[in-house]
């Protein structure tokens, strides 16, 4: 039977071929090949990192690796799932210490195939299906394009026959069109020719329409669209008449448009006035572009969500006309960061998303998860910060009966229902577990004769800590009360693609209309309980959204980052980590990962070698943050059981150039000569320092890159 894969089809056009290859012969030879096969072929070849940055500005069929210069094939598969080809097939020619075990692992990685040059028709036609693969993902995009097109086309049309239209010279009509005669119960043009167009209309607020029309008939159209409620009891429509004025080609005339969709009912007063407005085009398309994600994406389980203000703050208004603006723009972007998902506009900052799921335990998982969302926020517009409050709702769908015609009717469910609040009886031991153990502070500062930690119920507190009055503190204690401290999460990229769902958890809150840090406070010295139980509330939250979010990922572990008191002065600490540890049910071993700063370690390190033990036998992983920022940093991994180091920011800038980057090169190699440890590189903000980390022997990246700091676990590929 004959393939049609190796037809003249695919040769009727010309094959474009990204090669990246340090060895011209195997250039030479893939280009042969295809000719030979009668293809045209437009190839490039390169072996850099910037000429492939350049690259992939531009639309290929295939890309193909052997071996580059200063290009790994890892770093070019993140740079291409980072671009918009990221559908795009990548082909490696195999490696020359490549093993058939390797072969599903490359995969995983995002490889389309394997290929042997050794073979040329197995090349060929492991490079012809690829191809094939390729422009069938061009074809569908392509159709679906002209598709979107065409319905907006004919929508444009239904909505133009929906429109009553009629000339008004001098006040008085000239002419009408049928949908204009019928909206007000007449039969005939001539029943309306030389009528005053007041006596049709009959609008309620009669002043107000006479002024407004003075102005339109002077030729000032930048109020002609508005709204009135007529008297004119044939009308055929409700209240109020959308009406808008144009100008016309008839000398001293205007002419006049009424829409006459049937006006939105709906339960919610504020959303109808929100999304009636745009009901004629933006609604319609919204929901067009939803079903068409439904029916090419389907899936078990769908809710679409809807996020609205949940106020408008006064200041927005009295800005200007730019800045306000850009303020709505930048709801829609960060809707989009924090979901990773596709935005749907519906109205003016009214947006939704869909979530979809393979279960409904997943799906309501995912839905719990955004409820982070609806805390006090900070948008950033040209260097100045501005509140934002955002209202979450949603409505699951049932694709059966998911139609236009009750879309109205899912946006009001979604618009009234808010998102499910936590109550597993897990959530719930985890808030109990905080209740329940009261702070127990150790009697005297870490000395080299410390006794062991011993678990007393009594309550001690032996040393009465001194307490300030401050500012920054009082606002802690408040933003505690009202659990409005946040918690960021961003995931770490893994090398080894083995940890994908590691997270690393910081916290802030919103002070004087700026973010503010929790970790490494000095004035928490002056308020050590203050301290502690806010890194306690922090680990309970965090521990909160881990045994949510394993439901969906149950290898998800979190990099929790803490300061030095509640590790120093807590002596219930590890009794509260083993408890939370129990409570998440994770398959992990050490799901969570507890971070401290280095010098805070540096300046108790024999303390600290003690807690940290104790940890590590209440099931925590221990981590140390900014290393490398004291003299200390051998010491403490040769005398400290730690597992992970998150390298000082420092190091991210000797990625910048050669001489540099193998100076840290060389330190990374002493850390590992003294310990096994598992090493982070932070701040990875740009696809340069992202792809020039893969020449450091580093486990895991971190930065801006892969992910931003969002406040709820999301997977970063979860589209």
């Amino acid at each position: 039977m004959r393939n049609l894969l190796l037809s003249k089809k695919l040769k009727l056009s010309e094959t474009k071929l990204l090669i990246i290859d340090d060895n011209q012969i195997r250039y030479n030879t893939i280009i042969d090949l295809f000719q030979s096969k009668n293809h045209l072929v437009q190839a490039t070849l390169l072996d850099d990192l910037n000429s492939f940055e350049k690259q992939l500005n531009t639309t290929w069929d295939v890309i193909i690796f052997g071996q580059a210069y200063d290009l790994k094939i890892e770093q070019a598969l993140t740079l291409i799932q980072a671009s918009s080809q990221i559908n795009i097939p990548v082909l490696l020619l195999k490696p020359q210490d490549y093993k058939t075990e390797q072969y599903q692992n490359y995969i995983h990685k995002g490889i389309y195939d394997v290929v042997n040059l050794e073979f040329p028709e197995r090349f060929y036609i492991g490079l012809v299906r690829a191809l094939s693969f390729s422009r069938t993902l061009q074809t569908q995009r392509l159709l679906l394009n002209e598709l979107d097109n065409a319905k907006n086309q004919a929508q444009a049309l239904v909505q133009e026959q929906h429109k009553a239209v009629a000339t008004i010279q001098e006040g008085i009509h000239t002419h009408a069109n049928e949908e204009y005669l019928k909206l007000f119960g007449l039969s005939s043009e001539d029943d309306i020719i030389g009528l005053p167009l007041l006596d049709i209309l009959q609008p309620k607020n009669l002043n107000d329409f006479k002024n407004r029309f003075k102005r339109i008939s002077q030729g000032q159209f930048e109020l002609a669209r508005f709204e009135i409620d007529t008297l004119n009891k044939n009308a055929k429509s409700q209240n109020p008449l959308k009406i808008e004025f144009l100008p016309s080609t008839e000398d001293d005339a205007v002419q006049i448009t009424i829409e006459t969709l049937n006006t939105i009912t709906h339960s919610n007063p504020a959303l109808q006035s929100s999304i009636t407005s745009n009901v004629s085009h933006d609604n319609e398309s919204a929901f067009q572009k939803i079903q068409r994600t439904l029916i090419h994406q389907p899936a078990k389980a769908n809710a679409l969500v809807l996020f609205s203000l949940a106020n408008c703050p006064d200041e927005i208004l009295h800005l200007d006309w730019k800045t306000t603006k850009e303020y709505f723009q930048h709801l829609k972007k960060f809707v989009k960061e924090q979901t990773n998902q596709t935005v749907f506009r519906l109205d003016t900052a009214l947006y939704a998303t869909l979530l979809q799921a393979e279960s409904q335990q997943i799906l309501e998982s995912r839905i719990s998860g955004l409820s982070a969302l609806e805390k006090p926020q900070l948008l950033n517009i040209h260097n100045q910060t501005f509140p934002l409050q955002l209202k979450l709702g949603f409505s699951e769908l049932d694709l059966n009966s998911f139609t236009e015609a009750n879309f109205e009717s899912v946006l009001a469910q979604a618009y009234n229902q808010p998102l499910p609040k936590r109550d597993t009886a897990s959530d719930l031991q985890l808030e109990a577990t905080l209740q329940e153990t009261k702070i127990e502070l150790i009697a005297n500062e870490p000395t080299l004769n410390i006794e062991p930690l011993q678990f007393s119920s009594e309550p001690i507190l032996n040393v009465q800590p001194i307490v300030k009055e401050s500012p920054l503190l009082a606002q802690i204690q408040e933003k505690l009360e009202k659990s409005e401290i946040h918690l960021k999460y961003q995931q770490l990229y893994d090398k080894q693609d083995s940890n994908l769902y590691t997270y690393e958890v910081t916290s802030g809150f919103i002070y004087e209309n700026q973010w503010k840090k929790t970790n490494n406070l000095i004035e928490l010295d002056d308020d050590i309980e203050l301290s502690i139980k806010l890194d306690r509330w922090i680990l309970v939250e965090a521990c909160k959204q881990l045994h949510n979010f394993i439901t969906q990922y149950p290898e998800a572990k979190l990099i929790v980052n803490l300061n030095r008191h509640i590790l120093f002065k807590d002596k219930q600490f590890p009794e509260l980590v083993s408890k939370l540890i129990t409570i998440v049910g994770s398959r992990l071993s050490h799901p969570l990962i507890l971070q401290f700063d280095e010098e805070d370690i540096a300046k108790n390190l024999v303390e600290s070698q003690k807690q940290i033990a104790v940890l590590r036998e209440h099931g925590a992983d221990i981590s140390l943050r900014n290393f490398g920022s004291t003299i200390s940093s051998e010491a403490i991994l040769k005398q400290s059981d730690v597992a992970h180091l998150t390298l000082d920011e420092k190091y991210t800038l000797m990625l910048n150039n050669d001489a540099s980057m193998q100076t840290l090169q060389q330190l990374i190699e002493s850390y590992h000569a003294i310990r096994p440890v598992e090493i982070l590189l932070k701040n990875l903000n740009d696809m340069n320092s992202f792809a020039n980390a893969w020449n450091v022997d580093v486990r895991y990246l971190q930065g801006e890159y892969f992910q931003k700091k969002l406040d709820h676990l999301t997977d970063v590929q979860d589209q």
